[in-house]
């Protein structure tokens, strides 16, 4: 799962804290990555390669030069928004949720944790999951799947129940 939670051991005073960490599913590591391009580059050779001495080359060459050049600029460009994480601290006096967006913007959130609520419902989304104070609601593993956001709504009930 595309998710990690690292639970403290219990302190002197008894207090247990934890950690989540979140991040989008890459399904195409980058060596992946490297054969995939060197295929596809490959495959549209073949034609060209038959056109080999003729006009028709040059008119054939930009489009498959095109078409390399948009498969790499999506998936760069794909690897770009997988670079997003969220990870949340929770412990008897704090829960914070930190949210690093691609591009290196980090956005935080701050609140009591005996107050904090999760809550799985529809949404935009199915399986919205959002963790709310009362005062303030935001979005909890946006780029996760239904499936995910369930278990993750469950790991986060039983550990906030721990802590109340």
């Amino acid at each position: 799962m595309p998710y990690e939670w690292h639970d403290t051991a219990p302190d002197h005073t008894g207090a247990v804290s934890y950690r989540l960490r979140a991040w989008p599913y890459q399904s195409l590591p980058r060596r992946g990555f490297v054969w995939f391009i060197g295929l596809t580059a490959g495959f549209m050779a073949l034609p060209v390669v038959a056109m080999l001495g003729t006009s028709v080359l040059w008119g054939l060459l930009p489009f498959g030069l095109m078409a390399i050049g948009g498969v790499w600029y999506a998936i760069q460009h794909s690897y770009r928004r997988g670079e997003m994480s969220e990870e949340l601290v929770l412990d008897r006096q704090v829960a914070q949720v930190t949210r690093h967006d691609p591009g290196g913007v980090l956005r935080e959130w701050t609140t009591n944790s005996y107050w904090l609520r999760a809550t799985l419902r529809r949404g935009p989304v199915e399986s919205y999951l959002t963790l709310t104070d009362g005062q303030r609601e935001i979005e909890l593993g946006a780029f996760l799947t239904p499936d995910e956001r369930r278990s993750l709504y469950d790991d986060l009930e039983r550990r906030l129940a721990s802590l109340r």
